[in-house]
C-alpha cells in the first residue's frame, strides 16, 4: 500500500517528538485518509526548519512500515 501526502511541521513542533511528548505524526493523505505515522520515521528528514515537503509512505499488506520517501 502506498500513501502520498504533504507535511509542514516546524522545528519547534517536531521538538515535542524528541522530548517524548508525542510519538506519532498525524497527516491526511492525498485521498483524504487519516494516517498516524511513527515520528521516528521522519528523523532523517528533519532540518533546522522542521519537516516540509511531499512524501510517500509504503506499507506491506499487513499495514507494517516498509519505507518513507521524500518526493
Amino acid at each position: 500500500m502506498e500513501f502520498t501526502f504533504s507535511i509542514s511541521v516546524s522545528a519547534k513542533q517536531y521538538l515535542a517528538f524528541y522530548q517524548g511528548a508525542a510519538t506519532h505524526v498525524d497527516v491526511i493523505d492525498d485521498t483524504g485518509r487519516h494516517l498516524q505515522i511513527n515520528a521516528r520515521y521522519f528523523r532523517s528528514f528533519v532540518t533546522v526548519s522542521g519537516i516540509q515537503g511531499r512524501f510517500k509512505l509504503t506499507l506491506d499488506s499487513n499495514g507494517s512500515f516498509i519505507e518513507l520517501n521524500r518526493l
